[in-house]
């Protein structure tokens, strides 16, 4: 918190909204904030889930195709093509 923002600033900013926005709408604007961060926290947890999940398929991808250059070539793999 500020150094210049003391406790009689903080109750008179709370005075001042409480009689800009009344009583009856804090709690609604308050229970509306938290549903968009419990929003923001799931979509957060899903798209780490996903991201994970897609990093889990590229290693296997990576891996399955180090195991198939490690194989030996076949004839087809051999063969030039004319320049």
């Amino acid at each position: 918190m500020p150094g210049w923002l003391g406790p009689w600033e903080i109750a008179i900013v709370v005075g001042i909204i409480l009689l800009a926005f009344g009583g009856k709408l804090i709690p609604r604007i308050g229970s509306s904030l938290g549903r968009s961060l419990v929003g923001l926290k799931k979509g957060v947890k899903e798209g780490e889930e996903g991201f994970k999940s897609a990093i889990k398929e590229d290693v296997k991808v990576d891996a399955a195709t180090e195991n198939a250059s490690d194989q030996p070539a076949t004839a087809a793999d051999k063969k030039e093509e004319p320049r």
